[in-house]
């Protein structure tokens, strides 16, 4: 198989690896990967993942390899509070939670980050479709309750104040009922007593900002 046949028929995987290529060639030869990266062909992205060098790059593409590269994975933390436009930088790198353990890979990509919870809390993701793909992203509630669940120390009014939330977007995008449930799951005192008090800030930012406009 030549590369022009096998780019086609793995024409519709944005991550592959040497498992999904001998599906379609049991004979192929890990050599070949080396020689295709040599050619700038494909890419390594991770151990045994690869993608096509032409790939376009882009957040959802991004997300997608996130889910992909260390599984069961979805997107969440800093990552998913920027996609939601609830924290105002770019993120650096790709942030996800698994019931893994904690992991990061430097890749040609930038940073993929992984931190554990248990496999009770996973679970409050939804499945995006972008160009016939998909990934997983913590909703914004669970977001929300993933990053300070695995940021205990962020726990007062200058904690939130310093991660600059939009409180107008939280109000608008925000389920209580949904985050009543998810809190329930977590079944932490101490996570619950932080999150009312975040909900108090951001209320109360969100008035003093509807007031500043009018």
């Amino acid at each position: 198989m030549n590369f022009i046949q096998f780019k086609d028929a793995l024409k519709d995987f944005t991550v592959f690896s040497l498992n999904d290529i001998r599906l379609i060639d049991l004979h192929f030869h890990r050599r070949r990967l080396i020689e295709w990266q040599e050619k700038e062909y494909i890419r390594k992205v991770a151990k045994g993942r690869y993608i096509f060098s032409d790939l376009k790059i882009d957040e959802n593409v991004l997300f997608e390899i996130a889910n992909r590269i260390y599984s069961p994975s979805y997107v969440s933390l800093e990552s998913a509070l920027s996609y939601y436009q609830l924290i105002p930088e770019a993120v650096y790198g790709i942030t996800s939670v698994s019931t893994r353990r904690t992991y990061s890979f430097q890749t040609t990509l930038g940073e993929f980050t992984y931190k554990t919870i248990r496999p009770a809390l996973f679970f409050g993701y939804e499945i995006m479709t972008f160009n016939s793909k998909v990934f997983k992203i913590a909703s914004m509630e669970k977001a929300i309750l993933d990053f300070f669940y695995l940021h205990p120390y962020i726990n007062s009014e200058s904690d939130f104040t310093s991660l600059r939330f939009n409180a107008e977007v939280f109000m608008q995008i925000y389920n209580r009922k949904r985050m009543q449930g998810y809190l329930r799951k977590f079944a932490k005192k101490a996570l619950s007593e932080r999150i009312s008090i975040f909900l108090k800030f951001m209320t109360k930012n969100e008035e003093a900002e509807s007031h500043a406009r009018y």
